[in-house]
């Protein structure tokens, strides 16, 4: 692969904390240009990036890594042509990206700190419409949509220099989006996320101490008490965690023990897809359109053994804003208990 001009990014590590930050080298912005934002908000980026939209023009944007034209891969045009002409579903690199493909791969150190290249991929997944989101697709459109996640992430797990594959979404402006056309975002990075490592932890705990999956045995517990249970079919359940961070937080476990969201078959995608339609259905029509987070939680794409893992998706609603104490401590004040949440979301 070609060396990219500039790296769009380091790597931090904080020794205290353990954890891994990103700092945007290649595209840092003055000091002066956040007074502008926040003396503007939010509220006007976001108006201007409803009437300005990068994806009405693809060949604007890098060329696409793979398009799905109603559920089959669509081959890619050669030469001059950039963008096939019928596509549903596509990929492709992100014209500014967090981390980005090279040769080599760095670390150093600056004094008691250590610094490492944002070495990996960026990929921006698009549906067609500039409006209809998850909650106004069909289940095939769904299934679609959980099809391309599963083809990136099995493109990209065995590239080099990639340990973990981040697959999310951000929808609205409280969640962090500044493109109002419904997407998708893939980040192919060489560290494991502190989020992962310290699920995985906590679930090496508790297998090395019970012999047991925490996950499968949180869920026979949900399972039997109903309480927190959305909605459940043949392959997924989803919930409403007992120990929610957010007001109507929600995960999508398989039912079945499985570790790695890669090695899901056509079936258990089609039931991924179903249970992720409705729920977004209930969270539409219960919250009146909220914006929310997304993202997968799998095991890491690094070759390591994690079969105490149980992947899953988790869904986090912006229902509120992290003040002094959450920041603080890291606890988050959620304003409803999981199990009228689930009740609410039940009947929706």
């Amino acid at each position: 692969m070609a060396e990219s001009k500039k790296f769009p990014s380091e790597l931090r590590f904080d020794p205290v904390s353990k954890d891994w930050v990103l700092v945007a080298t290649g595209r840092a912005r003055r000091p002066e240009t956040f007074r502008t934002e926040l003396r503007n908000g939010t509220k006007k980026q976001w108006e201007a990036a409803q009437k300005a939209c990068p994806f009405d023009n693809l060949d604007t944007q890098e060329r696409p890594t793979y398009a799905l034209l109603r559920g089959k891969e669509v081959e890619l045009p050669a030469g001059n042509m950039r963008v096939p002409i019928q596509w549903t579903t596509i990929a492709l690199p992100n014209k500014y990206p967090a981390f980005a493909p090279q040769e080599s791969f760095h670390t150093r150190l600056v004094g008691p700190y250590q610094a490492a290249d944002g070495v990996g991929f960026h990929e921006v997944i698009v549906t067609k419409d500039h409006k209809k989101d998850i909650p106004q697709f069909s289940l095939s459109q769904t299934k679609e949509l959980m099809d391309m996640y599963h083809a990136r992430y099995v493109a990209l797990q065995d590239a080099e220099f990639v340990n973990h594959i981040s697959i999310f979404k951000n929808k609205g402006p409280k969640a962090g989006a500044t493109v109002a056309h419904p997407h998708s975002q893939l980040i192919a990075t060489p560290i494991t996320d502190p989020d992962i490592v310290r699920s995985l932890e906590g679930s090496m705990r508790y297998f090395e101490q019970n012999q047991k999956c925490i996950h499968c045995v949180m869920l026979a517990w949900d399972l039997q008490d109903k309480k927190r249970i959305v909605y459940a079919n043949d392959h997924f359940v989803v919930v409403c965690p007992f120990a929610s961070r957010v007001a109507f937080e929600i995960r999508l476990y398989p039912s079945k023990h499985a570790s790695y969201f890669e090695n899901t078959n056509d079936a258990q995608r089609e039931s991924l897809a179903e249970a992720l339609l409705i729920t977004m259905k209930k969270l539409f029509k219960g919250l009146k359109d909220p914006d929310y987070n997304y993202f997968l939680h799998t095991a890491p794409a690094d070759g390591g053994n994690y079969d105490h893992y149980h992947w899953h998706w988790e869904i986090l609603p912006k229902t509120s804003t992290w003040a002094g104490f959450e920041l603080g401590t890291g606890i988050e004040i959620s304003t409803i208990e999981p199990e009228k949440a689930a009740e609410f979301l039940r009947k929706q």
